[in-house]
């Protein structure tokens, strides 16, 4: 079985968005794997809750799991996604946090808050985080264009 260092590593490498996508998908199955019914239960209805729209339903239970289970860093990147969702960006922004804080290769989480920068026109923090994102996957689809018009903006 691969680990989730090893699909990292071969993420850095990855230069096709076939091979891109194909390596995520395999990292976001390990993200999605919780090692416990109760866990799944939590995260399998916040998902299903998420895309029928309720999100308030859905951060409650994300909320239960990450109450359950706070390191897991899926719980928290989930709920962020549902906040953003139903518009509470700042939330979202403390929950993307905690994502990282446990799992610093979260490029999901990287790619919602370099998002939510971008919304709110802070280029010199969009910058810094698709940089972190860059080093994870410099040939992530779209990136180098993203990062080429944050620097015109910022004059770099």
């Amino acid at each position: 079985m691969t680990t989730l260092d090893e699909l990292f590593v071969r993420l850095r490498e990855a230069t096709t968005p076939t091979e891109i996508e194909n390596l995520q998908n395999g990292i976001w199955q390990i993200w999605l794997t919780t090692g416990d019914l109760l866990l799944d239960k939590h995260l399998e209805a916040g998902m299903r809750a998420m895309a029928a729209g309720n999100y308030t339903q859905a951060i409650a239970d994300f909320t239960a799991l990450i109450e359950l289970q706070p390191a897991y860093a899926e719980g928290w990147n989930k709920r962020a996604t549902a906040y953003y969702l139903r518009g509470e960006y700042r939330a979202s922004l403390d929950d993307v946090r905690e994502t990282l804080r446990r799992e610093p290769r979260h490029f999901g989480a990287l790619a919602g808050w370099a998002n939510m920068l971008r919304a709110i026109a802070d280029d010199r923090g969009t910058l810094r985080v698709l940089l972190r994102l860059e080093a994870l996957c410099p040939h992530w689809p779209g990136l180098q264009s993203q990062l080429r018009e944050v620097r015109d903006q910022l004059g770099e």
